[in-house]
């Protein structure tokens, strides 16, 4: 039950039913049984979609902890575990960490799985997002279309997994300035997600300010500031107030009032978003530091 809360964005559902189960393991198995591995590796995934990297962090470290005293050198869940535990140091910026990390779950996954097995997939897709992150784009391109040829041959064209490789591909675009290739491949993406995921899925409300956010750089600002609002509506439904997924929708909305000459509603997203990732983020985050220079700038234009 816990998974399937998960998969449709019920996250504090999900947390209840593997907390309840790990309780209940601990009481009957040894402390480091694989089995409790697998629920802590659970939690800290419902953590980390709750987007407090912290607590998945400690959950993740414990499953791993208890897997390398357990299991072979390259079994698949350890592969996992450094997955996963890269997941989260991308997210909070630290993406020397994150790389590391990734690179140890793809060395598992190279000695041990078929050529076009998902999972190595799964891994070209974390590297790709951290050249991504830190500005080498032709190498996050590279890993990105690896991770798609796997998906395209493994699944059928409406699975997640390949919209989500679009719109992976979509993120590169957009830093690279190519605005209606970015575009393209965002639609691709919400083409699929609107057939397959429940209305006020996080994962739509993500499609919503990719495609907002595009519209902004191209200057079209009212179908920019329809979809923007389409993201935070979903994401106000179904996230914690202080998820950091807010943050990326105020940013934007600010970003997209400033363009439009409406310094104060700007403004007042900015400082939402600078609330946010004060709360969720490390205090040398370089996001911090781009929000409260856009702060800088609003305030000059009163």
């Amino acid at each position: 039950m816990g998974g399937v809360y998960g998969y449709i964005g019920e996250y504090s559902k999900a947390l209840s039913f593997y907390e309840k189960a790990l309780e209940i393991r601990e009481k009957i198995l040894p402390a480091n049984h694989p089995e409790s591995g697998a629920f802590h590796n659970n939690i800290g995934l419902v953590y980390y979609n709750m987007g407090e990297y912290l607590k998945a962090l400690s959950f993740y470290e414990k499953a791993l902890g208890i897997y390398k005293e357990n299991l072979p050198e390259n079994h698949p869940a350890l592969s996992s575990s450094y997955n996963n535990i890269g997941s989260v140091y991308g997210n909070v910026g630290e993406y020397s960490k994150a790389l590391s990390f990734y690179e140890k779950a793809l060395g598992i996954r190279e000695k041990t799985l078929p050529a076009n097995h998902p999972d190595l997939a799964t891994s070209y897709n974390n590297i790709g997002s951290v050249y991504n992150n830190v500005g080498e784009y032709s190498e996050a391109l590279l890993f990105y279309e690896k991770a798609l040829e796997i998906y395209q041959k493994t699944f059928p064209s409406d699975h997640p997994l390949v919209a989500s490789s679009y719109n992976n591909i979509g993120n590169v675009h957009v830093h690279m300035g190519e605005y209606s290739q970015a575009l393209s491949f965002y639609e691709k993406v919400l083409g699929i997600q609107e057939k397959t995921l429940p209305a006020n899925h996080p994962k739509l409300a993500t499609s919503y300010n990719n495609i907002g956010h595009t519209y902004d750089k191209i200057g079209e600002y009212s179908k920019s500031l329809t979809f923007h609002e389409k993201a935070l509506g979903i994401r106000e439904k179904i996230l914690p107030s202080y998820h950091p997924d807010f943050s990326q929708s105020y940013t934007n909305l600010g970003g997209l009032h400033y363009n439009m000459k409406e310094y104060s509603k700007a403004l007042s997203y900015y400082e939402r978003a600078l609330e946010i990732e004060q709360r969720s983020l490390p205090a040398n985050h370089s996001d911090i530091e781009k929000v409260k220079k856009s702060i800088e700038i609003v305030k000059k234009k009163f």
